[in-house]
């Protein structure tokens, strides 16, 4: 099932006119539901207005924190684990400019397999992506429907027996993975791109800052990646709202271990 504005429905009413469609003008919010709980909730919720105000997104009077899981949960209809997408887009009208802010939205899901977080058990191999480059501005922190370099750094991966790339900016200092916020573990310290290199703005990835705070022994900083720190580092994991934490295994000829991955991941499944 499909919810559309509120309403349960078979299939999408999309018209040719849709902004979503031709310009990219949406915004869309990726959470886990498990037993019918909605993962990080408010932190999505919050993010999802923030995001739509950016915008200039006109935010229904009804749009409120309640609202939003419920409308998530309407298309879970038993327990277990989801992936669920609410996309949020400006209605149509006008070109670039458009004739109204108002917005409407849909929502879908799918089902997960399992209904914990888990690290990765196969290989996980990356390199640069760097035909393309993340711009260090604030759109880029949003999630919008505007995901043409994950999209073509995806086939890259592909074409080139990849399992996932690294993203670089304008100042060639490593940002992000196709999907999800990169972590390194260098000796004790363990270093994420801050918000300004243009990275997402990504809900586990505040998880992880927060929760890793609490592991004794470990220091936690926000500081700009160059691709020569991933030579010297111990341990390399990505985290999105889904997945969790995944671990990357291998940078062209370095190799990484899991051991702070596993204690995240273990401290994410207590916590949730």
């Amino acid at each position: 099932m499909l919810n559309f504005n509120g309403t349960l429905t078979d299939s999408l009413p999309v018209s040719a006119s849709n902004r979503g469609l031709l310009y990219g003008d949406a915004l869309f919010e990726t959470v886990r539901v498990t037993a019918q709980k909605v993962h990080f909730a408010e932190d999505h919720y919050f993010r999802l207005m923030a995001s739509m105000r950016i915008l200039r997104m006109r935010i229904p009077a009804n749009f409120t924190l309640e609202y939003f899981e419920e409308q998530l949960l309407s298309v879970v209809q038993t327990n277990g684990a989801f992936r669920v997408r609410m996309t949020v887009f400006r209605n149509e009208g006008g070109r670039y400019t458009p004739k109204t802010n108002t917005v409407s939205f849909f929502v879908s899901a799918e089902e997960l397999e399992n209904e914990q977080f888990g690290l990765n058990t196969t290989p996980c191999e990356v390199d640069l992506y760097k035909d393309f480059h993340v711009t260090k501005h604030l759109l880029s922190t949003l999630k919008t429907n505007n995901r043409l370099i994950n999209i073509v750094g995806s086939v890259y991966a592909q074409e080139n027996g990849l399992d996932n790339c690294l993203l670089v900016n304008e100042a060639k200092n490593v940002v992000e993975t196709l999907n999800g916020n990169l972590f390194m573990v260098m000796g004790d310290t363990v270093t994420t791109p801050p918000l300004s290199e243009g990275c997402l703005n990504g809900i586990m990835r505040k998880q992880v800052l927060q929760i890793g705070k609490k592991i004794e022994g470990l220091h936690w900083v926000e500081a700009p990646i160059s691709p020569f720190d991933l030579q010297k580092a111990d341990e390399l994991f990505y985290t999105n709202s889904i997945q969790g934490i995944q671990s990357i295994t291998k940078y062209r000829k370095k190799e990484y271990g899991n051991t702070v991955a596993q204690q995240l991941v273990q401290a994410l499944n207590e916590l949730v």
